[in-house]
């Protein structure tokens, strides 16, 4: 069982109790965490409280989390858009609305148990039992490329071009507004967002290098930009970060975009569109595309009519 003693600062001032414990450990849901309160393993001023609570700046909050349960991940016939396959690796289109890989909340119906089924014991184990073959990972809601890998060599040798940002990774997106300038970089620190640990956020303080750099390919109606950004680093949320930043905020987003979403969108407007690399066991430079989704598709040719 894990132990923490916390004060309040200004943050969680006025917030509910089981929020403010869901913001602060972006790792629980909040179902998890008013399951806590159940078991009276939160203490606020030494007292018993309600998920309910509203915190005040400088309250004492000791939580004590039960050790994890442990979960066994179950193979799952789930249909996947193999764009390529062989020895080493596999290409997936991954579409919306599907997590990658097993976590609090979300231990069935990922690209994980699809794998698992379909591939058997054929994958890498460098990333362990809830992620085998995963070397990266793209949002629930982004849809577009992803490399598996079946072996740990091919594993390793893809992971050591991830991190050396020489992986292309060229992704699709809809903003807000007329982006003035054809192309640019944005080249600023994300880490995460002091006032809410579930948001990430350009950050110089504690934040990491991240690059993106982006090219309009379509303004459409002084409303929108149909645009590319290329990765060269691969932060979590980077370009929807990134964008906002610049006041062209993804459409979709429900994070980091505060306009109305007037199209009932679920979720951003990024398709990972290009990946290319080179090959683990040939040693040659390959490239994939995927088409854009249908649905990104019918709202380009909505936002133009």
């Amino acid at each position: 069982m894990d132990y923490y003693n916390i004060e309040a600062d200004s943050t969680w001032e006025n917030n509910r109790i089981d929020k403010a414990l869901t913001d602060y450990f972006d790792n629980y849901s909040r179902s998890f965490i008013k399951n806590i309160f159940t078991k009276d393993l939160i203490l606020v001023n030494g007292k018993v409280v309600k998920p309910s609570y509203k915190v005040s700046r400088g309250d004492t909050i000791d939580i004590s989390i039960p050790d994890p349960v442990s979960v066994e991940i179950q193979p799952e016939n789930i249909q996947l858009d193999i764009v390529y396959e062989d020895e080493d690796i596999i290409i997936v289109n991954k579409p919306k609305n599907m997590v990658v890989h097993p976590a609090p909340s979300h231990y069935s119906g990922t690209l994980v148990n699809a794998l698992m089924y379909h591939f058997q014991n054929n994958l890498s184990t460098i990333n362990g039992e809830f992620r085998p073959g995963i070397v990266h990972r793209i949002d629930m809601d982004t849809t577009g490329l992803l490399v598996i890998c079946k072996n740990d060599k091919a594993h390793q040798y893809i992971s050591n071009q991830l991190s050396e940002h020489s992986i292309t990774r060229k992704y699709y997106a809809i903003c807000y507004d007329n982006i003035q300038e054809d192309e640019g970089t944005i080249d600023a620190p994300i880490g995460r967002n002091p006032n809410d640990r579930k948001k990430m956020a350009i950050n110089y303080k504690n934040g990491r290098r991240a690059v993106t750099h982006y090219k309009v390919l379509e303004r459409i109606n002084n409303k929108y930009s149909f645009i590319e950004c290329q990765l060269e680093t691969g932060r979590t949320h980077q370009i929807r970060v990134h964008m906002a930043s610049i006041n062209h905020p993804i459409l979709g987003d429900e994070i980091y975009c505060k306009r109305k979403n007037e199209f009932n969108l679920k979720g951003q407007t990024l398709h990972a569109g290009v990946l290319g690399f080179v090959h683990p066991t040939t040693h040659e430079y390959i490239e994939f595309k995927a088409d854009l989704p249908e649905y990104f598709n019918d709202l380009l040719k909505k936002l133009r009519n």
